[in-house]
């Protein structure tokens, strides 16, 4: 995991979400706007969804406690933060975004990418999902 720290954002070389300070000691994720978070969950939910981003890691139970962790950090399921992530990778598919808060002016190589090229990886197709 690559995350990249300043004293009012938290970003990702790997994926497009970020979080960003709104207030001394609150923060918002990206991926879940309508939350005010300390650093240390907004932390949490940025390795989480590396976590989850990690194609090689789907089938790996070290990752699975390790995700599972930083959800409970963030004081949810892992079920729900995966729902919630996918319904991003949705939303900036369709250009349907709705996030409260503008991304950081200088976004990482990560976010010029269209989602699909996001989500092949490794060359593999782009799996289709539906939660909703």
């Amino acid at each position: 995991m690559a995350i990249q720290s300043t004293d009012d954002t938290l970003r990702s070389d790997r994926t497009p979400e970020y979080a960003q300070r709104t207030g001394p000691d609150t923060w918002r994720l990206s991926w879940l706007p309508e939350y005010s978070l300390t650093r240390e969950q907004a932390l949490a939910g940025m390795e989480l969804d590396e976590l989850v981003s990690d194609l090689a890691a789907a089938h790996d139970r070290l990752a699975h406690a390790e995700i599972s962790a930083r959800a409970d950090i963030l004081g949810m399921i892992w079920q729900q933060a995966l729902i919630k992530l996918a319904k991003r990778v949705g939303e900036r598919s369709r250009g349907t975004d709705d996030s409260v808060h503008d991304p950081p002016s200088h976004p990482p190589a990560a976010l010029r990418l269209r989602p699909t090229q996001l989500l092949r990886g490794r060359g593999g197709p782009v799996p289709r999902v539906n939660y909703g």
